[in-house]
């Protein structure tokens, strides 16, 4: 009898690891190899990921004659260079990328002069800014508007496209500079910056831009503000006490916002995405030279893993997170002893 008790659980054993061998095994992030950039140090500005089989990073080399712009595509299966933009060959550089309706739109700051390089299943074109400005800060994108703000030699500007025309929208006189600016939709976009009393965070109503009353921390500042289509947004950023900064992150359901304090020290949040497990994630400031680190946040509970071992690696540096489908992708950078930091992306699942 024993025997034949221990022949069934084996039996059942085996049957559970046939059936689901990925709940015994869980996926861990694979190199993705990425085409390196002619002119290297690169700096890695964007990631934007339309399902599993359309992504785009955008960025710039430092070559010797100044900035270049850099533009990458995931058609699903590897990195391409993409070289046929307006301006790819001229100094300039390539900010914010993402996905409006079917098209891909990015700030493009071309010898000095911005405009919005937008590709269609038709080609690139070009949407001029309709002014010069002296800093490109931030852009954003959605369906029937956009918003490009920075600064001019008269101060604070933020630019509003509807997609004919551009308008001058104005601010709340207390406002000093926009850090960023993020929307979900053409009536409802985000900004956050410095203001006469602080940091504060604004909220466009398709009418007016007025402050959104958030609540932060005393002595901090904003990273980043994720928005999603639920109507939950998340803020990462700093708190300072006693100049020691400590990041914290703010979520809003819709009616109030919470506030909590990662064991993260003093990451950098701009990074942060809404994974395909529902948590938060961000990559952190790595213990091992060889290898990049990323944070998982889901509620209370923070937890780490590391990316693929790379070879002579003595800096690895993830610098955005898209989520693509079932899977995460990363882009960044990667510096091989002996030469200057080259391009580099990773992937957790797929």
């Amino acid at each position: 009898m024993n025997g034949l008790r221990a022949l069934v659980i084996c039996f059942v054993i085996a049957c559970a690891a046939v059936v689901s061998p990925a709940a015994a095994v869980t996926p861990g992030w694979s190199a993705l190899p990425v085409p390196p950039a002619a002119t290297p140090p690169v700096t890695v500005s964007d990631l934007a990921a339309r399902g599993p089989g359309e992504a785009w990073a955008s960025g710039y080399e430092h070559a010797p004659d100044g900035l270049r712009p850099m533009l990458y595509r995931w058609d699903g299966t590897a990195w391409h260079r993409e070289t046929t933009f307006p301006g790819a060959g001229e100094l300039g550089w390539l900010g914010k990328v993402q996905f409006v309706g079917q098209e891909v739109w990015t700030l493009h700051n071309r010898v000095g002069v911005g405009e919005i390089l937008r590709r269609s299943p038709g080609g690139w074109s070009s949407v001029p800014l309709p002014q010069r400005l002296w800093t490109y800060q931030d852009f954003t994108a959605v369906p029937g508007a956009a918003w490009v703000i920075g600064e001019d030699d008269t101060g604070l500007k933020v630019l509003h496209y509807d997609g004919s025309a551009w308008t001058a929208q104005s601010t709340p006189e207390d406002v000093l500079y926009l850090m960023g600016i993020t929307a979900r939709t053409a009536t409802d976009a985000w900004a956050w910056g410095n203001t006469s009393t602080g940091t504060a965070v604004l909220r466009w109503d398709g009418t007016a831009w007025r402050d959104a009353g958030v609540p932060l921390p005393p002595n901090s500042n904003v990273h980043t503000l994720l928005l999603e289509p639920s109507g939950r947004a998340t803020i990462g950023g700093s708190q300072y006490t006693d100049g020691v900064p400590r990041t914290y992150l703010m979520t809003f359901n819709g009616r109030t916002w919470h506030t909590t304090y990662p064991p993260l020290g003093d990451t950098f949040t701009e990074a942060m995405e809404r994974g395909p497990d529902g948590a938060l994630w961000l990559p952190v400031r790595s213990d091992r030279a060889f290898q990049s680190k990323y944070a998982r946040m889901n509620g209370p509970r923070t937890t780490y893993s590391y990316g693929p071992e790379r070879v002579n690696a003595i800096d690895v540096k993830p610098r955005a997170l898209a989520r693509a489908g079932s899977s995460l992708l990363s882009f960044g950078t990667v510096e091989i002893y002996g030469s200057k930091p080259n391009l580099m992306s990773e992937r957790l699942g797929g």
